[in-house]
């Protein structure tokens, strides 16, 4: 780097963190918009979505559906796309797209191949999938898309998973996998070794559902209260966000590998 290079950084940089001040300064002096709910009603409709509907031909619907068809939508978009348009260029030598998707795409197929010695194929696929789905339904919300509600206020999209009925669909989901898997290889044993994990797909829901309804609690509570909505917010709501993503995904991943690996071993 240049003398000159480094003189024109430090000017962006200073004028970077002059433009900080000034607005931190500006939002002090303006007087913000009076709050239209308690901080509890935001806590409750965040859990309950009762009061923010969104109204779609005609039915009152929870802001999370919306985003849980927009994500899943984008996902089977991008499926074909990859799948027709990108994996038949693929090289011997691969590039930076190539080695990211190889990768994903091996670490849930050796985490089925590990987990159950048969059928593997089949819990392999449906893994990336719900990995894919959790990681990216997490992070939709980091988007901010807004909608209007019925009442006129404007909401952004959360995570599709902080609604308990697509947290509990999803467990049950894993849970059905699970259980075809165990009657595919064992017949009539199979149905008793599913049933003796009757619980399964609660612990998943809740565990899904508790862990990114934490993180959409903590960002509404940090955002509600001005003092607190500088700077403060931005880091919160990426760091809860990746981590949930990541974390969730894995453990959910992990577990209905380790459930289906152990209802499909013939006794």
């Amino acid at each position: 780097m240049t003398k000159g290079e480094l003189v024109i950084n430090k000017k962006v940089i200073y004028t970077f963190i002059a433009l900080i001040v000034i607005f931190f300064g500006l939002s002090l002096v303006v007087n913000p918009p009076p709050q239209t709910e308690t901080i509890s009603e935001v806590m409750q409709d965040a859990v309950l979505h009762n009061h923010n509907k969104v109204e779609v031909l005609g039915l009152k619907v929870n802001p999370a559906v919306i985003s849980a068809y927009s994500v899943t939508a984008i996902l089977l978009v991008l499926g074909v796309f990859i799948r027709f348009l990108v994996i038949p260029k693929f090289k011997i030598v691969p590039g930076s797209f190539q080695i990211i998707l190889e990768s994903i795409v091996g670490y849930f197929n050796n985490l089925a191949k590990t987990s159950s010695p048969v059928r593997n194929k089949f819990l392999g696929a449906y893994i990336f999938a719900a990995g894919i789905y959790i990681f990216c339904s997490t992070i939709f919300e980091l988007f901010g898309v807004p909608v209007l509600t019925t009442t006129g206020a404007t909401v952004s999209l959360p995570a599709p998973l902080s609604d308990l009925n697509n947290a509990i669909m999803l467990g049950v989901l894993s849970y059905l996998i699970i259980v075809s898997g165990a009657i595919a290889e064992n017949g009539p044993k199979g149905i008793l070794k599913g049933l003796k994990e009757f619980s399964l797909p609660l612990s998943m829901s809740f565990r899904l559902f508790g862990a990114l309804l934490s993180g959409l609690l903590v960002n509404e509570l940090i955002y509600h209260y001005m003092f607190l909505s500088y700077v403060l917010p931005v880091i919160v709501a990426v760091l809860f966000t990746l981590l949930h993503a990541v974390i969730q995904a894995y453990v959910l991943t992990m577990l209905t590998s380790l459930f289906y690996g152990e209802v499909t071993n013939k006794e």
